[in-house]
């Protein structure tokens, strides 16, 4: 007859134990989840704009975007027609200069500037600096050369430079992100 009596008593400390409980472990696992998201200052680079107006032909720049640099080349018609005459096949990493930038925009290239193969940053980006046997970048880490178009000539790097997510918002104003 006690144990009649006792019953609600019982489930009434098991459910208040149980909602304690489960409220302590929310709280305690609620920091971590939280520190998972991304912080302010990587949320505001999740995407930038860049004004194209004032680099000149052959100029290259180099920007900032989620802590990696972006190298931006204005491109002469040269280093397009020469980028466009490579045969293809005969590249490790095979893609046309077309697939490389957008359509309309083709004397604009922008890429990520950090070398594929161990993550080096490749010079070319200033007029004296050198641009290897191709005309583009060359990483003075391991010696990758890379052409006009940001692709893998020569060297131990297995792919192209990559490419951002990047947008034209005028002709002379893009988005990357």
């Amino acid at each position: 007859m006690d144990d009649v009596k006792n019953k609600p008593r019982r489930d009434f400390i098991v459910l208040t134990a149980s909602a304690v409980a489960g409220v302590g472990a929310v709280s305690a696992i609620w920091p971590l989840l939280d520190s998972l998201n991304p912080s302010a200052d990587v949320m505001a680079m999740a995407s930038i704009e860049v004004d194209l107006s004032s680099i000149e032909v052959g100029q290259a720049i180099t920007v900032k975007w989620r802590g990696k640099p972006i190298f931006i080349r204005h491109r002469t018609e040269k280093e397009v027609s020469t980028a466009r005459s490579v045969n293809v096949s005969e590249l490790p990493d095979p893609q046309t200069d077309e697939e490389r930038v957008k359509k309309g925009h083709e004397q604009w290239l922008v890429m990520i500037g950090i070398c594929t193969h161990l993550g080096c940053i490749p010079l070319g980006q200033s007029l004296g600096s050198p641009k290897g046997e191709y005309g583009g970048w060359f990483c003075p880490c391991h010696g990758s050369e890379y052409d006009t178009s940001g692709r893998i000539r020569k060297g131990p790097a297995p792919k192209n430079l990559y490419l951002p997510e990047y947008t034209f918002l005028k002709n002379t104003f893009i988005k990357i992100g």
